[in-house]
């Protein structure tokens, strides 16, 4: 029987630290077990260029795509140093013993020729320890401005033949981009590659804004703004910058998140006093009233198939979760432990909700599953805050913010497992952020 690289990675909500190991029929299996952290060592040589010019991106390509890999905590790169053999051809064959003799489980080799503004890549990946490749070799072809993104794909590709789960690198996160003491704070809308790269203001520090989120599609945000001197909701195109208020009725609008079809959105409309969730047409602005009560009632999130919408309510006399049909009527309180839960964000496998928990003072992000059950904290901080998941439900991103007259918010992410905690380089403090699907 062919053998080939597979792995059984659960999407478990209590799941454990990865390792490598062999079965007895000889196949290659990335593990989730206790204890100590195995991440599997792949070979990843530098892209083979077609000339000077495709060189130079060939070992930038290269070096986006070990980043996004070992970025997981997943895998363990082998360094060039250590490489026996020397890939100089993309056609070559290859020399299993000599990975194998390095303790390589994977092997990626590639190749990038650049003509004109169009950049080929090319890729194949081996199974070192059956000496087989994992599927068909893969190629990308697109404007060599857009190299970024294709290392991101080449490296998705990767990740889904090794993992058996789709990749997350090739998308992107809408955030709130903060300057200054916390005195006189600006905020500014901005959107950046998963990784960081690519920042781009979308809006300028005049008006306050807050919490952005991403259409279905990935190419429009609603968010909330403070420029008409109350919270209003606005919807705008990443792109374009071409922006609209969504139209209601008076009253506060905020916590803005779209329908899993992009056809609405669903927001918290505070009117004489009161704050309850309401559904909002996107093309024609009507709404229905989902929530009836004197609670402050805010920060709803859709399940993945539009059914139903977790959301965070102090009517039974402190801030809980709870879940109820997307058309309103009776919620169930799912949050049961100690302390106060707010800003839920249902996970895009349906299965998960992740939430911000307020302990003695602290904040701090977990995850439960959709009954409640399986309360899991993953993240132990004097303000972690606002919980948003990774396409394929992996990854959470967060911002936590330090304590004292000096400190500010930055962004960090977090495995499920509550290990491979790592910051987010962005060019100023970064809070709220959001991710988008994965890019087409």
């Amino acid at each position: 029987m062919k053998k080939t690289i597979k792995c059984l990675l659960s999407a478990a909500l209590l799941a454990l630290a990865p390792s490598v190991s062999h079965a007895q029929d000889g196949v290659l299996r990335l593990e989730l077990n206790k204890g100590v952290i195995e991440p599997m060592p792949i070979a990843l040589p530098v892209f083979v260029g077609a000339d000077a010019a495709s060189n130079k991106l060939a070992a930038e390509v290269t070096s986006v795509i070990v980043s996004d890999l070992i970025g997981t905590g997943l895998f363990r790169e082998i360094p060039a140093e250590a490489h026996i053999s020397k890939v100089t051809d993309f056609n070559q064959a290859v020399e299993f013993a000599n990975w194998k003799a390095i303790n390589a489980q994977a092997l990626v080799t590639g190749a990038a020729e650049k003509s004109g503004d169009t950049l080929k890549l090319k890729f194949r990946l081996h199974d070192v320890f059956a000496q087989t490749p994992v599927g068909d070799g893969v190629q990308f072809s697109a404007n060599a401005n857009d190299w970024r993104r294709m290392a991101h794909k080449v490296a998705d590709t990767i990740y889904s033949r090794l993992t058996g789960e789709a990749g997350y690198f090739d998308s992107r996160v809408v955030y709130i981009a903060e300057s200054g003491g916390k005195a006189n704070r600006t905020k500014r809308l901005a959107v950046m590659d998963y990784d960081g790269a690519n920042n781009r203001y979308l809006t300028d520090s005049k008006s306050i804004v807050l919490a952005p989120r991403f259409s279905p599609n990935a190419r429009e945000i609603v968010y909330t703004s403070y420029e008409t001197g109350e919270p209003r909701v606005f919807i705008m195109n990443v792109d374009t910058l071409k922006r609209r208020a969504l139209s209601t009725a008076e009253g506060m609008t905020f916590a803005p998140r779209f329908s899993p079809n992009g056809e609405k959105i669903v927001m918290s409309l505070a009117e004489r006093g009161n704050t309850d969730i309401y559904l909002v047409d996107v093309a024609s602005g009507a709404k229905q009233r989902l929530t009836n009560s004197s609670a402050i009632e805010t920060a709803p999130s859709f399940s993945p198939d539009g059914s139903q919408i977790v959301f965070e309510s102090d009517r039974g006399g402190g801030q809980q979760v709870y879940v109820m049909s997307a058309s309103g009527g009776a919620a169930k309180r799912i949050s049961n432990g100690k302390g106060r839960y707010g800003t839920p964000v249902w996970s895009p496998r349906g299965d998960t909700i992740a939430f911000t928990k307020m302990v003695d003072g602290r904040f701090h992000i977990g995850v439960m599953r959709t009954d409640g059950s399986g309360e899991k904290v993953l993240t132990t901080s004097f303000l972690d805050e606002g919980p948003t998941w990774s396409p394929n439900g992996r990854v959470i991103m967060f911002f936590r913010e330090t304590s004292g007259a000096d400190g500010a918010p930055a962004l960090y992410s977090v495995d499920i497992t509550g290990m491979n905690l790592k910051k987010i380089k962005t060019p100023t403090h970064g809070s709220d952020p959001a991710w988008s699907k994965v890019l087409n």
